[in-house]
């Protein structure tokens, strides 16, 4: 049944005259202690972004999920972010790795601090998987906006190049993690970060190639 209602979901995300109907996306809640909840103007910011410039038809406010419930399988969509601690449950765990294996995808954004934690989560979720550092050919880079030299930089912590990382299963790009950059800083309302607005923009197009690949790839 969950394969099911997800399959159901990404395709309505496809079909460009169901005006009726919306695709949802959702902010995935964790345990742990670190705050799930950062950034929450950015995924507003970047659905209306994908449904101006993509014509997605995304329902304009973000979904809020657990990342053991079975409401992740009426989500086409996942983003991960926060600065601290992060712990998923065996049956949290296992409960990912269905939905990703079934289609799904997650963003995972380090929102500065969230690294060792998220590494060690994702092991749980695919043991037989390393995070990879994508290549700047990947199609994730241009999807429909062409970024040549990988992730722009939105954030600065450590004087670290932005990185890009991924699972990639069965050829197919399931979870991608971006380090260094704070995509989601770059999404939210301008006057939080007071980022200019061509940043702002290079934030907002690298994340409608995440939403572009998750849908259609």
């Amino acid at each position: 049944m969950k394969y099911l209602i997800f399959i159901t979901a990404l395709a309505v995300s496809l079909m460009a005259n169901a005006q009726e109907t919306t695709v949802k996306i959702a902010v995935l809640k964790y345990n742990g202690g670190g705050d799930w909840y950062a950034n929450p103007t950015s995924l507003k910011n970047l659905i209306a972004y994908c449904n101006t410039n993509l014509k997605t038809n995304i329902q304009p406010t973000n979904a809020t999920v657990d990342v053991g419930s079975s409401d992740i399988f009426n989500m086409a969509f996942l983003h991960l972010t926060g600065h601290g601690n992060v712990v998923f449950s065996a049956r949290e765990a296992a409960n990912l790795r269905e939905y990703l294996l079934a289609g799904g995808f997650l963003h995972i954004d380090d929102n500065y601090g969230l690294d060792q934690y998220i590494r060690r989560e994702m092991k749980k979720v695919f043991p037989e998987y390393d995070f990879v550092e994508l290549p700047f050919t990947h199609p994730v880079y241009s999807q429909v906006y062409n970024f040549p030299n990988g992730l722009p930089k939105i954030h600065e912590h450590d004087q670290k190049s932005p990185q890009g990382f991924g699972i990639i299963h069965n050829g197919r790009l399931v979870c991608f993690y971006s380090f260094e950059t704070d995509l989601g800083d770059g999404w939210e309302d301008q006057e939080v970060h007071n980022d200019p607005e061509e940043v702002r923009q290079k934030a907002l197009r690298m994340g409608a190639n995440l939403i572009n690949y998750a849908f259609y790839n």
